[in-house]
């Protein structure tokens, strides 16, 4: 044959592509309540076998507590699957990060664990006050925001902005006083600490989607109710807590989101003031927040406590599409004669059928309750389905069967081995 038989075929001349290689799936952690769910605990579960785990939103206004070994990890900023020695952390473009917070972080949590290093790939938004999320995310909006980029290109420049954005900050808020040379000089000297950490965010999440068979695991701060959009606002946090954020903040599509998993209290807690519809400001509630310990990781301010609320997790899943739940903390009914599910709302007599958006009209709601009988005894112990009292297991069944989507995790307790995991 002659040479020219074994060219590659002329430009447009060979089989077209038959469509765009998806790559690796990234399986998703999501809170379905207003927080405080335990999806640290899914993580870490989670993370044990991941290559990669991932925020996508929020800063360090989020907080997860994780017990391996008898040892308890907080985290705020770094994803709380950091605890598997051999993963990469990836904090995406859409979280605010507090340079000295992270560093703190990071180092505060290595001192207690196996001396496992910490990598951080992240291309973010830049906070420059503890815990300001609300003011970074507002200024991003404005255009006015300072990025990880920004801090490593040209310090001038960047210092130029500083100074505009902490005008600004300083006429919005006259009782705010920033020393802004002083700033500049602690930024100035985590430079040099962080660059080697930074990557280009979609650059490397479309390599790590493509490249060798990988398992990505996302993280969720926050949760649905508390979404910017979604939630009950204004009650709300200045992100999307949403499946949607993990597109937007990690520069990824949504054809390569896995499995969603959803992480459900086993009845419902809030933070801060908001309507609540079955709060129980009673001993119910008391036992509920003492039993449950229910003291934000972040805060450090008690949690309103209520009965399980499944108006609200269906409107969760109705956004998210889980595709599977982690019921979290159902050792802390164990003591209850009988315990409450919220399955409709009326308002004015009248069933509605959806979560209403405003919150005037949320405060009017009257929850309908279906009463379930307790299992008065201890569950703590308990590592397989089949092992729980039966009305515990009639309880988990009548959650599913409310909402459609199976449970696949039973938290029991703090630890690791407190999760019973159904399939």
């Amino acid at each position: 044959p002659s040479a020219s038989s074994s060219a590659p075929p002329p430009h447009g001349g060979g089989p077209r592509v038959s469509g765009p290689n998806v790559g690796n799936r990234v399986d998703v952690v999501l809170g379905a309540q207003w927080g405080d769910e335990g999806k640290g605990k899914v993580v870490d579960l989670l993370a044990q076998d991941a290559d990669m785990v991932c925020r996508c939103q929020g800063g360090n206004n989020a907080g997860h507590t994780v017990v391996v070994d008898s040892v308890e990890y907080d985290f705020h900023l770094l994803p709380s699957g950091i605890i598997n020695p051999s993963v990469t952390a990836f904090i995406g473009n859409g979280v605010v990060i507090h340079l000295p917070g992270l560093f703190e972080e990071a180092e505060k949590n290595e001192k207690k664990g196996k001396g496992q290093s910490v990598v951080i790939v992240c291309v973010c938004v830049l906070g420059t006050t503890k815990k300001g999320i609300g003011p970074v995310y507002s200024a991003k909006a404005a255009r006015s925001g300072l990025r990880i980029c920004d801090l490593l290109s040209d310090f001038e420049e960047f210092s130029e902005r500083y100074k505009v954005l902490a005008q600004q900050y300083k006429s919005m808020y006259p009782t705010l006083e920033i020393d802004i040379d002083g700033e500049l000089e602690k930024l100035k000297a985590y430079v040099d600490r962080i660059k080697p950490m930074v990557q280009d965010g979609v650059y490397y999440m479309y390599e790590a989607l493509h490249g060798r068979p990988k398992k990505i695991l996302v993280e969720g701060a926050n949760a649905a109710l508390l979404d910017i959009d979604f939630g009950t606002y204004p009650f709300v946090t200045s992100s999307n807590c949403t499946v949607g954020g993990v597109c937007t903040g990690l520069g990824m599509p949504p054809q390569n989101v896995g499995e969603v998993y959803g992480v459900v209290k086993a009845y419902t807690t809030r933070v801060g003031i908001g309507a609540f519809p079955s709060e129980q400001d009673n001993e119910i509630g008391d036992l509920l927040q003492t039993r449950g310990k229910e003291v934000g990781v972040t805060t450090g301010r008690k949690r309103r406590c209520g009965w399980l609320d499944l108006v609200l997790v269906k409107y969760a899943h109705m956004i998210n599409g889980f595709t599977a739940l982690a019921l979290t903390k159902l050792d802390i009914l164990d003591v209850f004669e009988e315990i409450k599910v919220g399955v409709a709302y009326k308002v004015d007599e009248e069933l509605v059928p959806y979560f209403p958006a405003n919150q005037e009209v949320l405060h009017k709601v009257e929850v309908q309750y279906e009463t379930l009988p307790g299992w008065k005894s201890d569950t703590s112990t308990a590592r397989t389905f089949e092992e729980l009292p039966e009305n515990a297991q009639k309880y988990v069944r009548f959650i599913e069967d409310q909402l459609g989507v199976p449970v696949k995790w039973i938290g029991v307790g703090k630890s690791r081995e407190s999760m019973i995991q159904l399939f």
